[in-house]
């Protein structure tokens, strides 16, 4: 007999939530190399709910997720983990062309959009720059609380006897006698099926365990936190730029969330902001806007991970059925976390939980 049913490499959001899902069923140790979960891509998020982010691969379990991230049950969280917040597609003249392919990939999909102009743009945005006049709005975009969620997924692991182990960076995973035998950090133990959730590390550990790597890639992502004038609004809406240059969107206290967008290759890491892309999102900021920056109140990164096709990586390794993948989630990992989880679950110990309306082909790592 192993120690555990399954091992889980990584206590993220999707490791956690996958613990969550796995637990009602098997024994469960979900294995993280920090001091504490999620102090990688999932505590750097500015998570939000949109239907088409990711692209219309992605969509179906952004949207298989809402209906648990607006309801959730009772026993997992006091109360919803997603507010309305409304995604305006912001461009010029010169990209209504990107609007109408945005439109086009979704038009089966179920997404709503609303194509507006220059005085609908006014009614979501003020102060813009006189070249904007091309919008498209998403009302059913919504913020997630990040750590809301991500806290419910352990809370609920907990209770169902997973094991939690931090400060355990996976150092061996050897498959010998029908079990993975595990060494991590002061940890030793064997598990039946192994879990790679580990983010940006995913090839890693999959080398780590003699599995063939994916050549998932992790990419820096960067954000800064801006005082502006005039103060943004609560109201305002998530906004993105129809060329893929940033987005925006407020926080809390009144300061503004601000990305240049950008897609920097590193190795994984503990990552950290480049003063040249805080610049570069500030610029941009200014050519939409005639807000004024008062300071930079914070700055930060994150890694988002892509598979070469940016789809998520879910299913049981070609080579070892036993090495199974939830990797490649890119910057779309919390918003899909319900339906992802569900999936892989589902994949593992073929429970009728899988989400309706995801083919899990699309997913699959041999694919």
């Amino acid at each position: 007999m192993s120690d555990f049913d399954i091992a889980i490499i990584g206590a993220g959001i999707a490791g956690a939530s996958l613990a969550a899902e796995l637990s009602a069923y098997r024994s469960v140790i979900l294995i993280e190399a920090e001091s504490q979960p999620g102090y990688h891509s999932t505590g750097r998020s500015a998570a939000f709910w949109d239907e088409a982010y990711g692209g219309p691969g992605v969509q179906p379990l952004t949207t298989a997720s809402g209906p648990y991230l607006a309801s959730p049950p009772a026993d997992f969280h006091d109360g919803p983990l997603m507010h309305a917040r409304g995604a305006l597609h912001l461009g010029t003249a010169s990209e209504e062309r990107a609007a109408n392919c945005l439109l086009s990939e979704f038009a089966d999909s179920g997404v709503r959009f609303e194509r507006l102009d220059r005085a609908g743009i006014e009614t979501h945005v003020s102060g813009l720059l006189t070249e904007w006049t091309t919008g498209l709005w998403e009302p059913d975009c919504c913020d997630i609380d990040v750590g809301g969620l991500h806290g419910a997924y352990l809370r609920q692991a907990k209770r169902q006897g997973t094991h939690l182990e931090c400060n355990a960076r996976l150092r061996s995973a050897d498959w010998r006698m029908g079990a993975w035998q595990l060494s991590a950090g002061s940890l030793t133990c064997t598990a039946d099926i192994l879990v790679n959730a580990a983010g940006a590390w995913a090839d890693e550990v999959a080398i780590l365990a003699g599995i063939s790597p994916l050549a998932i890639q992790p990419y820096r992502r960067t954000i800064a936190q801006l005082s502006v004038d005039p103060q943004a609004p609560a109201n305002l809406p998530l906004v993105i730029g129809l060329d893929g240059s940033f987005y925006f969107k407020p926080d809390s206290g009144g300061t503004l969330w601000l990305s240049p967008h950008d897609e920097t290759v590193s190795p994984a890491c503990d990552t950290a902001p480049e003063e040249i892309d805080v610049a570069l999102a500030i610029d941009r900021l200014q050519n939409v806007v005639d807000w004024k920056i008062r300071r930079v109140e914070h700055k930060w990164a994150g890694l988002r991970s892509f598979a070469p096709d940016r789809l998520p990586v879910i299913g049981r390794d070609r080579a070892n059925s036993q090495f199974f993948w939830l990797a490649g989630q890119g910057g779309f990992g919390i918003q899909t976390a319900p339906a992802a989880a569900k999936l892989a679950a589902s994949l593992m110990v073929d429970e009728a939980i899988s989400p309706k309306g995801v083919d899990a082909m699309a997913y699959r790592p041999d694919r």
